[in-house]
């Protein structure tokens, strides 16, 4: 009798002894600097144990080139519609979204959709998380006083050599991503946004060259940003939402920095900022999660309020504190977006040029 006693107090205390915690599940997301609201973060922890890793980059060519080695181990990111959005879909390198793990799909808006569809069609691989233009970060205080007679709604402001050269002692910056600024010189050129032409390359490579000795810095994204807060430079090509969270933290910051983020009256470049899944992700379950308590309407505005980029869920408007809700240079009227253009992707062939131009115009030769 004493084995099988043996055994059952085992068997007991086995069943009472301490049990090894399962593992944690982890999310690994990578996204855009400054471009969320830490407080969401941690929500969405609290609420289901999934702890967050979480990494960020300043430039879609950073993204693109994490992403292209492959096994990049993350389970979201937040690529740009065009063109790095359209080129991973083209490659399969996105895992289409199971809708039915993502219920708060339909608070997004049919018509924003519908603008990114013509590269994803039926919205399979992406949500619109936020959106924004691009066009002119400006002290106006400091570039009316230099050159009063100058039109700040106008990219000639910053591109024509003669403005620039005027302005140079104020600071001037361009950021440093061919694909969001080579759009709007071509488009201030008169040449098509999306051109793979050699000649009209040429010419946005002639027009950027021409403003380089005059430019303080060609810096990323979050350098600019910081650059824009402090009064650093006074003209800048930038993010819309960029410049508008930099307005936000001089005016926090009391040194007298005012900040206007102007679109280009011609009509800004319009982008899209999209949650997606890489098809290799290691948790697509926890992806989905992440992606719909993101599409709930109370935590996209208070995304919206903390970070200052229009967001696609309309039912969060209300939510989104009033003074960015009511602020015309982040929330558009329809009018002013009329004019807006949404760059293609170019082909394999333009994009290598498009780079070579870009590192010549880095180089300053």
């Amino acid at each position: 009798m004493r084995r099988p006693i043996l055994a059952l107090m085992a068997s007991l205390l086995a069943a009472l002894a301490p049990q090894p915690a399962a593992a944690q599940p982890v999310l690994n997301v990578y996204n855009w600097t400054d471009y969320i609201d830490p407080h969401v973060v941690q929500r969405f922890q609290q609420e289901t144990g999934i702890r967050i890793r979480y990494d960020v980059y300043d430039s879609l060519e950073t993204l693109e080139g994490k992403l292209s080695a492959g096994r990049s181990g993350y389970d979201v990111i937040v690529p740009t519609s065009e063109p790095t959005f359209a080129r991973l879909v083209r490659a399969g390198a996105l895992r289409p979204l199971d809708r039915a793990r993502i219920p708060n799909w339909r608070n997004l808006d049919p018509a924003l959709l519908a603008r990114v569809a013509a590269i994803d069609p039926g919205n399979a691989h992406g949500a619109i998380y936020l959106w924004g233009t691009v066009g002119l970060g400006l002290r106006l205080d400091r570039v009316r006083a230099i050159a009063p007679e100058l039109d700040t709604g106008s990219l000639d402001l910053l591109l024509k050599p003669e403005n620039a050269a005027k302005l140079a002692g104020c600071g001037l910056a361009v950021m440093d991503s061919a694909t969001d600024v080579l759009p709007s010189v071509l488009r201030w050129l008169g040449r098509s946004p999306d051109s793979a032409d050699a000649a009209d390359l040429r010419a946005a490579e002639a027009a950027l060259l021409a403003i380089r000795p005059h430019l303080r810095a060609i810096p990323g994204s979050g350098a600019l940003l910081d650059m824009l807060a402090t009064g650093e430079v006074c003209v800048a090509l930038a993010y819309s939402g960029d410049v508008i969270q930099a307005a936000a933290r001089a005016r926090e910051a009391g040194r007298g920095v005012e900040l206007a983020y102007v679109p280009p009256r011609a009509g800004p470049h319009l982008f899209f900022d999209m949650l997606a899944v890489p098809a290799d992700a290691p948790n697509p379950e926890a992806a989905h999660a992440f992606i719909d308590f993101l599409l709930r309407p109370e935590v996209i505005a208070a995304v919206s309020s903390h970070v200052r980029y229009p967001n696609a869920v309309p039912a969060s408007r209300p939510l989104i504190v009033p003074a960015v809700r009511d602020d015309p240079s982040v929330h558009p009227a329809p009018a002013a977006l009329a004019e807006a253009f949404v760059p293609g992707t170019p082909p394999a062939a333009a994009e290598r040029l498009r780079n070579r131009l870009w590192s010549r115009f880095r180089a300053g030769r």
